[in-house]
């Protein structure tokens, strides 16, 4: 999962803009038809129980029996296989399997093998992506070393760094926007290195304002004591930027000399997605569901995300290449995420505005395994008012097939997460395309009143693996990872078979 709103961010914390009403624009050519040939686990003839009341909802030519069954035959056991198999590939390609590198693409190549075995075509597009690299990276204040790390995208500073006075800028508590405005940089001495704090903005819209300013670097000032590994993302005219804790923060003091250096690296590489679509169903309504295939580089991310991945495979292996489905079921592994959602961002991008219309809904899976885990569904109506906004129309349908998913697989009464763009969901959403997904929580902590009702150890986080080298099989909760798994099936059977809840575009 890309660091995000919920701690570590490219978009700061704070409520995301309401953009999902502009329609995606560019060209891309369609899928190729896909195989003829279904797998063979594909769904049975219609004989189990309907899940969908009595079926009304379904479309012309659909089982409504189909979402019980894909529910049933969906199994953890093998989603495991998978995961097993990414950590074999992490470990023969240098601990990792992050974009830019050959545990990548042997990940991408491991997928569409699947893939193709179930009886899909299978497409991999490539993208172009900036690819970004950190060495040193070093605050030395009135003499005396500051812990900093560098955040990704940031500029290299000169050989040897930049030196040059603190400008500690002025936030009120009332503030969600402290260092995003040039009005936040009146007075800054020309050639300062800015100190600003966490607020409700891009870093990128920091460093590029704090710049345009005369600031010659900038220093982000965390809300907590914890790491900030955060994104300048594709922002322009950005300076050399890093990050302090809190505490740290508090020692920075106005027109104190100061010493930056970061060694960083910023390259132009080809990444790929990995694309399987059935031949059965509505080629004019698209269901997709997708999760990311990269990891970061400091670990094989096996819950990070693996997971989702993995338990995606495996529905699509269950699912078939040609169910009795109403909608065409498009799936998809994203490449490039953890580096600012490139891959899913790239394909939205070049989607035609017709193209676009075609797809219905969207569901996101992103680390569905966690080891202290939370059953956290997106909050697609914000009506859990958690900092994110309400997304397309169909956005709360599913949300709530995806709550009582869960619920029926056995999980504890499930909670919203916000709905503010941290996963690949987000392009899709600013597209005008309703999205949904499940996450059992990243490096954020689970309060009691979770711990008493879903297990686990308060006050500890959902991931304490989240983007580290410990993310190995030693990371995932079986019995959440298998809940999810099951309500994957469940809900992407439902959409498959029946759309109701979500307005044609």
């Amino acid at each position: 999962m890309r660091p995000g709103t919920t701690g570590t961010t490219g978009r700061d914390r704070g409520r995301r803009r309401p953009a999902w009403r502009r329609p995606a624009t560019a060209l891309i050519a369609g899928l190729a038809a896909m195989a003829l040939v279904a797998c063979a686990n594909a769904p049975a003839p219609p004989d189990s129980n309907v899940a969908l009341g009595d079926g009304a909802g379904a479309a012309d030519g659909a089982d409504p029996g189909l979402p019980d069954r894909l529910a049933g035959a969906v199994s953890e056991e093998a989603a495991y296989a998978h995961l097993e198999a990414f950590e074999r590939i992490a470990d023969q390609h240098d601990g990792n399997r992050a974009v830019g590198t050959s545990g990548y693409d042997a990940s991408v190549d491991y997928v569409a093998g699947v893939l193709r075995e179930a009886g899909y075509e299978v497409q991999t597009p490539s993208f172009d992506v900036r690819t970004f690299t950190a060495g040193d990276a070093r605050l030395t204040v009135a003499d005396a070393p500051v812990t900093t790390e560098v955040l990704s995208f940031s500029p290299a500073t000169p050989p040897g760094g930049l030196t040059a006075p603190l400008s500690v800028r002025p936030s009120a508590p009332e503030d969600p926007t402290p260092g995003c405005d040039a009005a936040d940089y009146q007075g800054m001495p020309e050639g300062a290195i800015a100190v600003v704090e966490r607020g409700s903005c891009e870093f990128g819209q920091k460093s590029q304002v704090a710049g345009a300013a005369g600031a010659v670097a900038v220093i982000i000032v965390n809300t907590e004591d914890a790491a900030l590994p955060a994104t300048l993302g594709d922002t322009e005219n950005v300076v050399p930027t890093a990050a302090v804790t809190r505490t740290a923060g508090q020692t920075l003091q106005d027109g104190q000399q100061a010493t930056l250096v970061l060694d960083t690296t910023i390259e132009q590489q080809s990444s790929r997605n990995v694309l399987a679509e059935t031949k059965t169903g509505d080629p004019d309504r698209v269901l997709m569901a997708g999760a990311h295939l990269d990891s970061t580089p400091e670990g094989a991310g096996i819950n990070d995300n693996g997971s989702g991945s993995a338990a995606l495979l495996e529905v699509a292996e269950k699912l078939g290449a040609e169910p009795p489905a109403g909608q065409r079921v498009r799936f998809a592994w994203w490449g490039a995420e953890e580096i600012g959602l490139v891959g899913a961002t790239k394909y939205v991008e070049g989607l035609s505005e017709q193209d676009a219309a075609r797809v219905a809904l969207y569901l996101n899976f992103d680390m569905v395994g966690s080891p202290n885990a939370g059953y956290l569904v997106y909050d697609g109506d914000n009506s859990d008012n958690l900092g994110g906004e309400a997304g397309p129309p169909g956005s709360e349908t599913a949300e709530q097939v995806l709550t009582d998913a869960l619920v029926a697989a056995g999980a504890p009464e499930p909670e919203g997460t916000a709905f503010d763009g941290r996963s690949d969901y987000g392009p899709f959403i600013e597209a005008g395309i309703p999205a949904g997904g499940l996450f059992t929580g990243a490096e954020e902590q689970k309060t009691p009143e979770q711990a008493q009702k879903w297990g686990g150890t308060a006050d500890q986080p959902y991931d304490p693996c989240y983007h580290t080298a410990c993310d190995r099989l030693t990371n995932i909760d079986r019995t959440a990872f298998e809940r999810n798994i099951t309500a994957m099936g469940s809900a992407i059977g439902r959409f498959a078979v029946d759309m109701s809840g979500v307005p044609a575009r």
